[in-house]
């Protein structure tokens, strides 16, 4: 489906596929962290100076951070604190769908054996005016990605 606008990127999703899972678990208000890196090791030819060849090793994933406002009663959250008080971690696939105009997904992020590293909620205070944030951090093994 080509556009004659690029995709907006305040319109997605982001789906575990654990339980219970609530309608606000998809809803977060920033994703970030969606990036993999190449691992070189530089190989030095004998004979030649000009130039170090850079062979390519392992590929290397970011962690992905998540943030939302604090939901009470939120599986999301219970599925967290098993994993980091309990120490009982049960790695989670996750699917994030960047969504259209229409509610229709354009792009989609499949992350796979997801776990929390970190879990951290935003600073109180009584002179602003805002929501409390929650910030949920992710180590996983890989991501693919599907262009719609």
């Amino acid at each position: 489906m080509l556009t004659e606008y690029p995709a907006v990127g305040f319109h997605f999703l982001v789906t575990f596929d654990i339980f219970p899972q609530l309608p606000y678990d998809m809803r977060f208000q920033s994703v970030s962290g969606l990036s993999v890196d190449v691992e070189t090791e530089d190989f030095k030819e004998g004979g030649e100076n000009r130039f170090v060849h850079k062979l390519p090793v392992r590929t290397k994933y970011s962690d992905i951070t998540l943030q939302r406002g604090i939901f009470i009663g939120s599986g999301l959250v219970l599925w967290c604190r098993q994993a980091i008080e309990d120490y009982n971690f049960q790695p989670a696939n996750i699917l994030i769908t960047l969504l259209n105009d229409m509610h229709l997904p354009v792009s989609a992020w499949y992350v796979v054996g997801a776990y929390p590293i970190s879990w951290s909620v935003s600073d109180f205070k009584a002179e602003e005016n805002s929501i409390a944030v929650e910030t949920l951090k992710l180590n996983y093994k890989y991501f693919k990605t599907y262009r719609i």
